[in-house]
C-alpha cells in the first residue's frame, strides 16, 4: 500500500475511534442522572465544554502539525484522549467530570479533524473532496459500531470498568493511527513545480475577505445540531419509550445513513464545488431537523433520523475542500482551524442550552426548532457566497 493510503487509513482509524467514542457519550446520561441525580443541563456542559476547548485548540493543532508533522501531534492528544475516558471511571463529583471533559477529552477532539483532514488535503490535490469523504466514513463506522458496543458493555460489566476498556482501547488504536501520519514531501505540493511553495492566500490576507467570517458563521450555525442532536438523541429516543439497546440504534442509523451522506457529497464537491455541495447539505438537514421537532413515532422517529444522519455526515465532508477551494493551501491548516473554531462556539453553546430548554419545558421540541431555524439562517448565509474563481483572483 502506498504511503498516501496509508495516511488515509490512519485518518480513517484516527476519525473511527475519537468519534464513535463521542457518540457514545449521551448514553451514559441516564447512568449520571440515576447514580447521580445530575441535570441534563450539566452532563450538557461538560460535554459543551470539551467542544469549546476543540475549538480553542484547533488552530494550535493545525499549526504545530505544519511545524512538527502530523505524527507528533496526534500521538500526544490521542494518548491523552484515551486516558481521559479511562479516568472518567473515577467521576463523583461534577467538578471532575468538567475537568476531564475540558482537558483530556477536549485535547483529543482538537487535532481529530484538522490535522488529519489538512494532512489528506495536502495528499490528494485533484480529489479532495471524495477522499476527505473516505476518511469521514471511518467516524461513520465509529458512529455505527461504539455505540451498541458501548451498551453492551455498559449492561454486562457496569459502566466503571466500561469506560476503562474503552479508554485504554483507545489509546492502543490511537497510537498506531498516528504512528502512520506524515505530510506529503514538497514535491508533491504542486505537480510539475518541485519545490515550489503551496498556492493560495495567507491567513493574514484571508482574514480580509468577507468569505472567510462568512463561512465561519454558516460552521456557527450547524455546527450546534451536529453536536446536539447525537448526544441528546439517545435519552430523546428513551424518553419516548425505547429501550437503551433500542435508542443506541438511533445513533447507528445516523452513522449508517452518513456514510451516505460522506460519499455522496465528497464525490460532488469535486464536481459542483462546495457552494453547492453546502446548498444540498442544508435542505437535508432541515429536513432532519424538522421532523426530530415533529414526530414522536418511532419509525417515523428512525426515517427521519435517517435523513439527518446524511446531512450530519455531507457537512462534516464539504469544508475542507471548501476551504481549500476559496484560499487554496498556502494556509490551510490555519484558515480550516479558525472555520472549525467558529463552529465550535455553536457546539458549544447548542447542547447546554438544549439540556437547559429540556429541564424547562419537559420536551426537546423548542430546542429543536431553534436548530432547525439556525439551519435555515446558515443557508441563506451560503446562498450569499461568491464564487471562488471570484475570490481568488482578487488576491492577485
Amino acid at each position: 500500500m502506498s504511503t498516501r493510503y496509508l495516511v488515509v487509513a490512519g485518518a480513517c482509524l484516527t476519525q473511527f475511534t475519537i468519534i464513535g467514542l463521542l457518540f457514545s457519550f449521551g448514553l451514559f446520561f441516564k447512568v449520571f442522572e440515576a447514580e447521580y441525580g445530575w441535570s441534563r443541563t450539566l452532563m450538557s456542559a461538560s460535554s459543551s465544554l470539551s467542544f469549546l476547548m476543540m475549538g480553542l485548540l484547533a488552530m494550535l493543532g493545525g499549526r504545530l502539525s505544519d511545524r512538527y508533522g502530523p505524527a507528533r501531534v496526534l500521538i500526544v492528544t490521542g494518548v491523552l484522549y484515551g486516558v481521559g475516558f479511562a479516568l472518567l471511571s473515577q467521576v463523583t463529583r461534577p467538578w471532575q467530570l468538567f475537568a476531564i471533559c475540558g482537558t483530556f477529552i477536549g485535547l483529543g477532539l482538537s487535532t481529530h479533524d484538522v490535522v488529519t483532514l489538512s494532512t489528506v488535503a495536502r495528499w490528494f490535490e485533484g480529489r479532495r473532496g471524495i477522499m476527505t469523504a473516505v476518511v469521514k466514513v471511518g467516524t461513520a463506522a465509529g458512529q455505527v459500531t461504539l455505540p451498541p458496543l458501548v451498551a453492551l458493555l455498559i449492561s454486562g460489566m457496569g459502566w466503571r470498568p466500561a469506560v476503562i476498556v474503552l479508554g485504554l482501547g483507545a489509546v492502543v488504536l490511537l497510537l498506531g493511527a498516528a504512528l502512520i501520519m506524515k505530510n506529503p514531501p514538497v514535491r508533491h505540493v504542486q505537480p510539475g513545480q518541485a519545490g515550489a511553495p503551496a498556492e493560495g492566500l495567507t491567513f493574514a490576507e484571508a482574514r480580509r475577505s468577507r468569505v472567510l467570517w462568512t463561512l465561519c458563521a454558516v460552521q456557527f450555525c450547524f455546527f450546534s445540531s451536529l453536536m446536539t442532536v447525537p448526544l441528546h438523541l439517545p435519552i430523546h429516543g428513551m424518553d419516548l419509550g425505547l429501550s437503551a439497546a433500542a435508542a443506541a440504534t438511533l445513533l447507528s442509523v445516523v452513522g449508517g445513513a452518513s456514510v451516505l451522506g460522506r460519499l455522496a457529497v465528497g464525490r460532488l464537491v469535486d464536481v459542483i464545488g462546495g457552494r453547492r455541495a453546502f446548498v444540498l447539505c442544508f435542505v437535508a438537514l432541515i429536513a432532519g431537523l424538522g421532523g426530530l421537532t415533529a414526530l414522536t413515532v418511532p419509525w417515523a422517529l428512525y426515517a427521519t433520523v435517517a435523513v439527518y444522519g446524511f446531512s450530519h455526515g455531507a457537512l462534516f465532508v464539504v469544508v475542507s475542500p471548501t476551504v481549500a477551494e476559496y484560499f487554496g493551501m498556502r494556509a490551510h491548516g490555519a484558515i480550516f482551524g479558525t472555520v472549525l473554531f467558529s463552529g465550535t462556539l455553536g457546539g458549544s453553546v447548542g447542547p447546554i442550552l438544549t439540556g437547559m430548554a429540556f429541564d424547562r419545558f419537559g420536551s426537546y421540541v423548542p430546542a429543536f426548532l431553534a436548530l432547525t431555524l439556525l439551519a435555515g439562517l446558515a443557508l441563506l448565509l451560503v446562498l450569499s457566497l461568491p464564487r471562488p474563481a471570484a475570490l481568488r483572483g482578487t488576491a492577485g
